[in-house]
C-alpha cells in the first residue's frame, strides 16, 4: 500500500470513528455508561480514558492474535483480552485513586461487556492489521467520548452549577435555580436524546447537500 493510500485509509478510519459512524450518535451503542457515568464530567473523564485504553490496546491485540486463535474460541479469547486490559485500569484506579474508583463503581468492570469495545474487536481488529485496528479502536472510543463529554458537561453545569467540580459563574449562584434532575437518571436520557437528535440532524443535513 502507498503513502498516499495509507494516508487516506486512516483519514478514513478517524472520521469513521469520530463521526460518520458514530458509536452513540450513529449506532447508539454502549448507552449504559452514557446514562451512568455522565452525571459528572471527572468521573466522565476517567471512563473515557478507560475506554480508549482497553479499547485500542484490545483491537490490536486481537488483531496480532487473529492468525493464531482458532475460530471455535474467536469470541471467548477477545473477551479475556478485553478482560486484561479492564483489570489493569481498575487495579491502577484502586491503588492511585480510590475515590474515584469509588465513585464509578462497577462501571470500570462492565467496559468488558461494552458491546462498543467486542464489536469492533470482533469487526475490525478480527480481519485487519494492528496499526490500523489500534488506530479504528482509539478512534471509535474517542468519538464516543466526546459524545459522553458533552452530555456530562450540561448535566453537570445544569444540576450542579459546577465543572469538573469548579463553580461555573450564575450558574453556581443563588440566581440559577439548579435543574437537580440532570443529575439524576432521566437527565442523561434528556441529553442523550437531544444530542443524537442535533447530530443526527447535522448530518443528514450534510448528506442531503449537493456534491
Amino acid at each position: 500500500m502507498s503513502p498516499m493510500q495509507t494516508e487516506s485509509t486512516q483519514r478514513k478510519i478517524i472520521m469513521e470513528g469520530l463521526w460518520r459512524n458514530n458509536p452513540i450518535f450513529k449506532q447508539v451503542l454502549g448507552i449504559c455508561s452514557t446514562l451512568a457515568v455522565t452525571n459528572l464530567v471527572m468521573n466522565t473523564i476517567v471512563m473515557c480514558a478507560a475506554l480508549v485504553f482497553t479499547l485500542a490496546l484490545s483491537s490490536m491485540t486481537v488483531s496480532i492474535l487473529r492468525g493464531y486463535t482458532p475460530r471455535n474460541i474467536r469470541m471467548m479469547v477477545e473477551t479475556l483480552i478485553i478482560a486484561f486490559y479492564v483489570i489493569i485500569v481498575d487495579v491502577l484506579l484502586k491503588a492511585y485513586w480510590p475515590q474515584m474508583s469509588t465513585n464509578l463503581g462497577p462501571y470500570v468492570g462492565l467496559i468488558i461487556t461494552n458491546c462498543i469495545v467486542m464489536g469492533r474487536c470482533e469487526a475490525y481488529g478480527n480481519s485487519n492489521p494492528p496499526g490500523v485496528a489500534f488506530l479504528d479502536g482509539a478512534f471509535n472510543a474517542l468519538g464516543y467520548s466526546f459524545v459522553l463529554l458533552i452530555i456530562a458537561t450540561f448535566r453537570e453545569i445544569l444540576g450542579m452549577g459546577t465543572f469538573a467540580g469548579l463553580a461555573v459563574p450564575y450558574f453556581s449562584s443563588p440566581a440559577w435555580d439548579k435543574w437537580i434532575i440532570m443529575v439524576m437518571p432521566p437527565g442523561a436520557f434528556f441529553m442523550l436524546g437531544i444530542v443524537v437528535w442535533i447530530f443526527r440532524s447535522i448530518q443528514v443535513e450534510k448528506e442531503d447537500k449537493p456534491k
